[in-house]
């Protein structure tokens, strides 16, 4: 298994999709039960999950893997609760490729509309092999129904390449998103597409990056707030201190005239973080919550382990950063995938690595933790659960929380004596 540092380009199969966070109220956790919920075969029924999961309405999972699937290219699988306890596995969807204009290779997650249809992302495949957007619409007898809503093309300027992050959507049914290339200057947009009468869909660049100061290469989801705000981040550009560009996060503002313009909120520069892959969440009073996946210099190298941090808006407009946890090994290493916060004001997330040193060549194959607050402003890392390959290794993505206070995630696998799981942890 090959270690994973630098990050502004990471290889298609260690990509982060969007987490979907679900904000409810869990109590605090003292000793944790872990469970695997499923372990994938590598098979038909999907092979290295690289997103987190999403709940419908009655309870039951739902997400992607990489490859897998009847074609061996990525996969939508469904995991029903059963009465018992159990859960049962199946396939919604396998993906054709770029033949059928098919996506290929889904790394991110899934959204549901109001309706119950889910939509996502495919980093290739499509009309031009450059990724698309797609929507699985579920009919009577239980099966769904997939239609590409956009097939990104490469070579267009006015469009984006290679979608590794999940969607946003809003109340009108827009759906927002990022891409790693595209744009005029090939470092990612940020786009949205619009539904219209005739069920097409129209395709808006919202903001193109250009690896410089204002970002570039966005990997991950877009967060909307109640004004209609759109929050990211971008793997690299911004300060040059880390060759290619720290990261930054940004927003993106509505103007009345359809337009957005973009601000930068906060620069990475190395010791405070390096190489943001996962996105952003929101606190009620507005501050920004994320986690970096390099930066620290506490360890695992002179990159460092990654870490948590915060963002606060000031009063003037500017923000400023505070380093919640600096990981450093056994704690954790290389958070890729989104934190979520309850209400109680605790953070949970997982790292790639970390955990277990002597599992996973000698990097540990990653954990699950939690961040508490004590009153004098100091977090609390506390570990639940550190993965031995057993058969969960590697978490890519975050979790997600039910009303319990249960936590569920995914882990991708290390390819070879595991390929992927489906777990949950109960306080």
């Amino acid at each position: 298994m090959k270690r994973i540092r630098s990050v502004v380009r990471v290889s298609a199969a260690l990509l982060i999709a969007i987490v979907l966070s679900l904000v409810l109220t869990p109590s605090a956790r003292g000793a944790s039960k872990f469970k695997t919920l499923y372990g994938f075969r590598g098979e038909k029924d999907g092979r290295l999950p690289s997103a987190g999961l999403v709940f419908d309405t009655a309870g039951n999972l739902y997400s992607t893997t990489f490859d897998g699937g009847i074609n061996n290219l990525g996969a939508v699988f469904k995991l029903k609760r059963n009465s018992n306890g159990s859960w049962t596995e199946s396939v919604i969807h396998s993906f054709a490729g770029n033949g059928d204009n098919d996506g290929v290779g889904p790394e991110a997650g899934l959204v549901f509309d109001l309706a119950g249809n889910l939509y996502g992302t495919t980093a290739f495949g499509g009309q031009f092999n450059g990724g698309t957007v797609f929507e699985l619409t579920p009919r009577a007898d239980g099966s769904w129904k997939e239609s590409v809503l956009h097939s990104f093309n490469c070579l267009r300027q006015n469009d984006g390449c290679e979608s590794t992050a999940g969607l946003t959507i809003d109340g009108a049914g827009n759906l927002y998103g990022t891409t790693q290339g595209g744009g005029a200057s090939g470092m990612g947009v940020v786009y949205e597409l619009s539904p219209n009468l005739d069920g097409s869909w129209k395709m808006k660049i919202l903001h193109g990056f250009t690896g410089g100061s204002d970002g570039g290469d966005p990997q991950a989801a877009l967060i909307l707030d109640a004004t209609g705000k759109l929050y990211g981040t971008t793997s690299g550009g911004g300060l040059t201190k880390c060759g290619a560009g720290c990261g930054v996060i940004f927003e993106l503002d509505p103007n009345a005239n359809g337009t957005w313009k973009e601000k930068v909120l906060y620069r990475f520069s190395g010791a405070d973080g390096e190489n943001p892959l996962a996105n952003v969440i929101l606190d009620a009073a507005g501050n920004v919550y994320g986690a970096t996946l390099s930066g620290g210099n506490t360890g695992c190298g002179s990159l460092g382990c990654g870490l948590v941090f915060e963002l606060t808006p000031n009063v003037d407009g500017t923000w400023r950063e505070k380093v919640l946890h600096r990981f450093t090994g056994a704690d954790g290493d290389s958070p890729l995938g989104s934190v979520i916060l309850d209400a109680a004001g605790n953070l949970y997330g997982t790292t790639m690595f970390g955990g277990n040193l002597s599992m996973c060549s000698g990097y540990g194959c990653g954990v699950v933790f939690t961040l508490t607050p004590n009153s004098n402003g100091v977090w609390k890392e506390t570990v639940l659960h550190s993965f031995s390959d057993v058969p969960g290794a590697i978490p890519y993505a975050g979790a997600i929380i039910d009303a319990a206070g249960n936590l569920f995630g995914t882990t991708h696998g290390d390819g070879v004596t595991s390929f992927g799981s489906v777990f949950e942890i109960t306080p």
